[in-house]
């Protein structure tokens, strides 16, 4: 076959997108004292899709997120088996820096949390602690640049200096995120983000998730199956502590290998 020949059959191949691999977990185990949470769960994180966890109350996909940047390690009685790596490494080795982590792998809560702080202090805390910043100039641009970047600076540039409780559910919740920002992290776990929020707060939410997409590995659980379809390009379904089904959200939604995905997309169940 001749070099032309392949070269024409090359051009007529649909030629997959590269995909990076960010994050790995390989047969992980999650316990609380003696009852287990997460069983024997291995998934892959990669760099340009939003991850998107779903299942009923009490599944467990909320535990498994916080084993991503180490979270569990806050509650006494969890104990977690099994690999977790970032850019191959494993983060749960003896030589990992938790507080490095963290910062590598930010965290958005349920319910909008900021620190009774001024809306430049929420932004500037993490950069400030970790060093990011040598001159005032340089804190002034991260602050502008993640406030951007979290949809929110045009509301809140002629108000830095109040306090970043005062602004409503979702401006919150978009703080939250620039702070997240705001220490240059590669991945983004983002914990049932709008539930707290109205429809109007939850699509200026949704829109931010699409414009970071690729920029930083985006992993988010929701209730919403709605939401999780709008907003995602990987689905995982876990079903009392286990990994059931994971695929493209494409086939997750309309052409589940699994019953029992099938039945909680369904409504029969949840």
């Amino acid at each position: 076959m001749t070099t032309d020949t392949l070269n024409d059959l090359a051009a007529h191949q649909q030629v997959a997108p590269v995909e990076t691999l960010k994050m790995t977990a390989r047969g992980v185990n999650v316990f609380y004292g003696a009852k287990q949470a997460i069983n024997n769960v291995s998934i892959d994180v990669t760099q340009e899709n939003v991850t998107a966890f779903i299942g009923p109350s009490g599944c467990g996909k909320s535990t498994f997120l916080r084993t991503l940047n180490r979270m569990n390690d806050t509650v006494s009685s969890a104990r977690v088996e099994g690999e977790i790596t970032l850019d191959g490494e494993n983060i749960y080795a003896a030589s990992m820096d938790v507080v490095q982590l963290r910062a590598r792998v930010g965290m958005v809560f349920q319910k909008p949390n900021p620190f009774p702080k001024s809306i430049y202090e929420n932004v500037a805390y993490g950069p400030r602690i970790h060093g990011l910043a040598s001159a005032k100039n340089d804190m002034d641009r991260i602050v502008e640049q993640s406030l951007r970047r979290a949809g929110l600076w045009d509301e809140v540039k002629d108000r830095l200096t109040d306090s970043g409780t005062a602004l409503s559910g979702g401006q919150q919740q978009r703080l939250c995120i620039a702070r997240a920002i705001a220490v240059d992290p590669e991945v983004i776990l983002m914990d049932e983000p709008c539930s707290a929020l109205d429809p109007i707060a939850t699509a200026k939410i949704e829109e931010l998730i699409h414009e970071l997409r690729g920029r930083y590995a985006i992993v988010i659980v929701t209730h919403n199956m709605q939401q999780a379809a709008r907003v995602s390009q990987r689905t995982a379904f876990f079903h009392l502590g286990t990994l059931v089904e994971y695929g493209d959200t494409s086939d997750i939604f309309t052409n589940p290998r699994e019953t029992r995905t099938k039945d909680y997309i369904t409504g029969r169940y949840g």
